[in-house]
């Protein structure tokens, strides 16, 4: 008899709330990439910049909303490590389209702290941050 050793079962990590991250996550990847892809295709010679870095936001969300519905340790780790990355692309963003408004003739997701979602692109990660870090195994 072969002795066989059970892969320990992954820690899902979108049990209660965390529903509703995947949920706003998906919402993202829908409404960016849907947006820079229109514009990419039509009007990329008007705000290269701008098309890009929101095609750019719509792959981290679509990969945030991946790693939350894979669950397991790893994949926390990635989505923490993405969340970081785009909070900070999202303040860098933010802080560029205040500070110099010309470099972006168009806006992006992240344009502005995500006025334009309703702040979303700024909160989410905030409270997708808090919530992985309280999802951390022993």
């Amino acid at each position: 008899m072969v002795a066989t050793q059970e892969k320990p079962a992954r820690k899902r990590l979108i049990g209660g709330p965390g529903i509703l991250l995947v949920w706003l996550y998906g919402v993202m990847v829908v409404g960016a990439v849907s947006r820079s892809a229109y514009q990419i295709a039509t009007e990329f010679d008007r705000a290269p910049l701008a098309y890009t870095l929101s095609a750019l936001a719509g792959v981290v969300y679509g990969f945030i909303t991946y790693t939350l519905v894979r669950g397991g340790e790893r994949a926390r780790k990635a989505a923490l490590v993405c969340c970081a990355a785009e909070l900070v692309g999202v303040l860098a963003v933010g802080t560029w389209t205040l500070a110099d408004p010309s470099a972006f003739p168009d806006a992006t997701v992240w344009s502005d702290f995500g006025m334009g979602y309703l702040f979303i692109p700024v909160l989410l990660p905030l409270t997708a941050l808090y919530w992985l870090r309280r999802a951390r195994t022993a």
